[in-house]
């Protein structure tokens, strides 16, 4: 009889440990998404802005001087962003669509400093060039979201 409690206590004591563990990674999970859509709405948001500039800057209403000089500070803006993904502390399920999330963002940035030339120089070529950069950018952005989505499915089974 005492073998069959103290079995009773053991089975407890692992089911509540397995129950705080499950819940410990769900909390960490959480953590992780909220931090994330923070870092994503803090781009989209920069990049909305900078959006707004370059429409006026193709419409005449921005000079050339304060374009350059709105395209510099929105790079050094998007490059104090990139660091914001090291500091989190992705659940292991996270890590593939974290960095994904992360190459859009260089990707992003590289495609600025393109749009920087094309602004300087008026080359449509590299207009072009820092087009297909933010299409690739975006479409690293789609895999982080599908990887993310995945994950998070897989993590919830």
């Amino acid at each position: 009889m005492p073998i069959a409690i103290g079995a009773g206590v053991a089975i407890v004591a692992i089911v509540i440990l397995v129950n705080y563990y499950l819940d410990q990674t769900t909390l960490s999970g959480q953590r992780f998404g909220d931090q994330l859509a923070q870092i994503q709405s803090d781009l989209k948001n920069e990049t909305q802005s900078f959006d707004q500039n370059l429409t006026e800057y193709q419409k005449g209403q921005i000079s050339k001087d304060q374009m350059l000089k709105i395209t510099d500070d929105h790079i050094l803006a998007v490059k104090n962003i990139l660091p914001r993904y090291q500091d989190l502390k992705a659940p292991e399920l996270f890590k593939p669509s974290l960095q994904l999330f992360e190459l859009s963002t260089e990707t992003q940035i590289q495609s600025d400093q393109t749009l920087r030339d094309w602004i300087t120089t008026g080359d449509n070529a590299t207009r072009a060039k820092s087009d297909q950069q933010l299409q690739q950018s975006f479409q690293y952005e789609m895999n982080a979201l599908q990887s993310y989505e995945s994950a998070k499915t897989g993590g919830s089974q």
